[in-house]
């Protein structure tokens, strides 16, 4: 008798995993993440394998794919699409591979088999499989897998895929030839395109994935062609009657051959395939782009290892569901579930409070996570978060963890909605949310926690870059109320620093010597270092150039709006929050105090005739804009900044098809991987150092 918990769990998945099935392929809102998907999915076949009376025709199992959606018209396949089987370990893989050779070995000689058994390897593209249909060389259709053997015909939009060639480039093409492969999205692509969204108030798309799926089945070809999808091909199947003249048709034996075929008639194909002899070799191939992926501008969730030779592959055939040839092998995957224990609440120099995930930890691309930022209370509401829930957890490329959704189907019965509380969880001040803003915060500005942000941006380097001062100090510093302001640091004297733990004489006049220094720090520093909303570094720059100090700055907000709106980089919203800023008492205090302790607030003397003589100098570095990635040798990313833009040239965070340059040290990471897809120039420090050079060629 097959234990009722057993039958209860089988039940319980076979129903979860079928409605997950219909929300992705039929409503186009999935319900669970693919890796999650995949483990359920692991889960059932393992029990349904161990008690086959509990396997019925409409488990999940049983079937290829979901149904079609009804707004395309549906189309059958000329040759099933079918998907694969997955497996989520080398040791899985190497089972799968004894399991294939026993099956060869039982209809083909030996010596064929070992001679011939080589495989390729290729990226698992996490996209969406399209069926490509060539009559007489032109397109003919485009359909998606819909259930493999019945898809949607989605050749308009398709068409707008520039890697999709409209003809074959070939002059003597078969009747017809179908071509198998990934549309996919691009990561720059999905980040621009979600921040169109958050921009517009629209829900964001949760991955590149559900991106690409939304828009293929988009109405409008318009929106598609605006997207930017790519495409790579991986198979294709030919015409039984090749009357053709060409005789490469007719020479294709192999699956490393077709790759070749496919390139030469225009089709991009991934360039990273490997033809694999071994073992050994797929799980080298594995370990590196398990590792490496990251450095990929596209999502890429595992490996797709094929039996190479035509003839062996169709000696293998298939199960009801899958080739018997190919395998997916997963990379270990990046989104897991994990059970809530507990949110708590941060709050920020600004008094934003940050509601944060404190759940069980779990292992996510090789290290330990147990906490992630909700953001705000309109994501924990969107989430719909409540007390005992079952979450899932990404890492994404950045390695920032984050909370993506709740597994409703596990929710306990005494779970209870979470809510972000009403009073500040530092010094318990009622909190307070703007009317059609998403950030609830504190207002208190004496808030422990406020202070303790506003002194950490304050000493940060890329402000006033005062050495010594960690947050443990810092927290010392709040705690002891030896100081409530920014000013209050330089008021400390040595008796004050040596009474705090773990802060000796040496320590403390170090840390007096760096505050004395960094009142020398110049004007935009000083006025980034405020912490002013919007202000960043850049723009501090942008006002210190035009404002020779906080009062004229202060005057021109209150009394010459439109002047300051028009400085570049300087819109509206910028323009309010300093506005707001300069208008509070407690603000211009602050400004006092700085004063009071030695600040300039302004330009100095020293600082208006160097400026005065730069003007004089050459610029060989106008108009030109430069972005800086990874580490240098002999230069900080500030000092690099401060030597372009003295040479006429602009600093951007962010590279674009207006970078002229891209800056790269050690340990460069997607910035220049999207440099070289764009074709902007990168240079070395030393490239650097020439275009600062007038004389240099390389400047010319």
């Amino acid at each position: 008798m097959t234990p009722r918990s057993i039958i209860e769990r089988v039940e319980e998945l076979r129903i979860l995993l079928n409605n997950a099935a219909h929300a992705y392929y039929v409503l186009d809102e999935p319900l669970i993440n693919d890796s999650v998907y995949d483990r359920l999915y692991k889960e059932l076949i393992d029990l349904e394998g161990k008690h086959p009376e509990l396997k019925t025709s409409d488990s999940p199992t049983q079937r290829i794919g979901g149904e079609p959606v009804e707004r395309f018209q549906r189309v059958r396949h000329r040759v099933p699409l079918f998907s694969l089987d997955n497996v989520f370990s080398f040791e899985e893989f190497a089972s799968w591979h004894k399991r294939l050779n026993k099956t060869l070995q039982g209809k083909i000689n030996r010596e064929k088999l070992s001679s011939e058994a080589s495989m390729v390897a290729e990226l698992k593209i996490d996209g969406n499989a399209l069926a490509l249909t060539y009559q007489d060389g032109i397109l003919l259709r485009a359909a998606t897998r819909g259930d493999g053997e019945e898809g949607e015909d989605i050749t308009t939009n398709v068409r707008t895929i520039s890697s999709i060639p409209l003809r074959l480039l070939i002059k003597d093409p078969p009747p017809w030839v179908e071509v198998r492969g990934e549309a996919f999205m691009p990561d720059a692509v999905f980040s621009r395109i979600n921040l169109e969204r958050e921009g517009r108030g629209e829900v964001l798309f949760a991955n590149p994935r559900n991106a690409c799926a939304g828009t293929l089945r988009q109405l409008d070809p318009q929106v598609v062609a605006s997207r930017g999808l790519d495409f790579f091909a991986y198979t294709v199947h030919l015409s039984p009657d090749l009357n053709s003249r060409d005789d490469s048709f007719l020479n294709l034996t192999c699956q490393w051959e077709a790759l070749s075929w496919l390139k030469r008639v225009g089709f991009k194909v991934n360039p990273h395939a490997a033809f694999i002899q071994n073992l050994d070799q797929v799980r080298a191939f594995s370990n590196k782009w398990a590792s490496d992926r990251d450095q990929l501008p596209y999502a890429t969730d595992g490996l797709v290892i094929k039996v190479n030779d035509f003839s062996l592959q169709s000696s293998a055939g298939f199960t009801q569901k899958a080739p018997r040839w190919a395998i997916a092998l997963k990379f270990a995957a990046e989104e897991v579930p994990s059970k809530l224990i507990r949110i708590t609440f941060q709050v920020g120099r600004t008094g934003a409070v940050t509601p944060i995930a404190i759940f069980e930890p779990v292992l996510l691309a090789g290290t330990s996570v147990s906490r992630a930022t909700l953001h705000n209370a309109d994501r924990i509401a969107d989430l719909d978060l409540c007390s005992g829930d079952t979450v899932v957890v990404r890492k994404s490329g950045e390695i920032i963890p984050a909370v993506v959704r709740v597994l409703k189907e596990l929710r306990p019965s005494f779970a209870k909605r979470l809510i972000i509380p009403n009073q500040c969880p530092e010094c318990f001040s009622e909190l307070e949310r703007e009317l059609g803003k998403s950030v609830t915060r504190c207002m208190n500005t004496a808030c422990p926690a406020i202070l303790r942000g506003v002194l950490r941006h304050w000493v940060s380097k890329s402000s006033l870059d005062v050495e010594g001062f960690g947050t443990k100090l810092i927290h010392q510093l709040v705690a002891s109320s030896l100081v409530h302001s920014i000013a209050d640091l330089y008021r400390l004297d040595l008796h004050a620093l040596t009474s705090l733990d773990r802060m000796g004489p040496k320590s403390a006049s170090n840390l007096i010597s760096s505050l004395d220094a960094s009142k020398k720090q110049p004007w935009h520093r000083q006025l980034y270092g405020l912490g002013i909303d919007h202000v960043g570094a850049v723009n501090a720059k942008s006002l210190a150039k035009k404002f020779q100090n906080s009062d004229q700055l202060s005057s021109a907000v209150s009394n010459n709006f439109d002047a300051v709106q028009s400085i570049s980089g300087i819109g509206p919203e910028i323009a309010s929050s300093l506005k707001e800023w300069f208008s509070k008492d407690s603000n211009q205090k602050i400004l006092f105090d700085l004063k009071e302790v030695g600040f300039s607030l302004g330009k100095v003397d020293v600082l208006e005739k160097a400026s005065a003589h730069q003007e004089d100098l050459p610029k060989p570095l106008e108009g030109r804009t430069f972005v800086l990635t990874g580490i240098m040798n002999s230069l900080n990313r500030n000092q690099a900044e401060i030597l372009i833009e003295e040479a006429g040239g602009k600093v951007s965070s962010s590279v674009s098809s207006k970078t002229d340059y891209l800056v790269a040290g050690n340990k460069t990471g997607n910035k220049r991987i999207k440099a070289e897809r764009l074709g902007i120039r990168i240079i070395d420090e030393i490239g650097l150092m020439d275009l600062l050079n007038p004389d240099s060629p390389i400047s010319h």
